[in-house]
């Protein structure tokens, strides 16, 4: 099965980065779709439908964090899964995060099977209806 992945950081070399390591790993994606922060995120979000969000935490406008948590509070958004791309190393901070409902943490550097161990596993079951605009 093809996926529909969001990608969120302000850094567009980051997201070319993912793009080719997620391509690289060999996962099958169907549209790979890309924000700059989590406002552009959560206006994507509306409109398109994501299977999974790769996010990083300190980006401008709306960060990451506020970003979850709105998705948190979102009936429609917060099943959806989230994993954190970041070089966030605060284990508090983490521990905030996957209480927000945050799936996974991948720590920058990556490595593209990293996304295809994680993304893979998260989406493993059937699909569950969630957030599509």
């Amino acid at each position: 099965m093809a996926f529909n992945i969001l990608v969120v950081d302000d850094s567009e070399i980051i997201r070319t980065v993912i793009r080719k390591a997620i391509a690289i790993s060999g996962l099958a994606v169907n549209e790979f779709h890309e924000a700059a922060n989590g406002r552009e995120a959560l206006e994507m979000l509306q409109e398109k439908w994501i299977d999974i969000v790769l996010t990083d935490i300190n980006m401008p406008i709306m960060d990451g964090v506020e970003m979850i948590r709105r998705m948190a509070a979102d009936r429609l958004l917060q099943k959806l899964p989230v994993v954190i791309v970041s070089t966030e190393r605060s284990q508090t901070r983490i521990a905030e995060l996957l209480a927000l409902g945050v799936r996974a943490y991948l720590k920058k550097p990556f490595r593209p099977e990293d996304f295809h161990a994680v993304i893979t596993e998260l989406l493993a079951g059937p699909r569950e209806e969630v957030a599509h605009g």
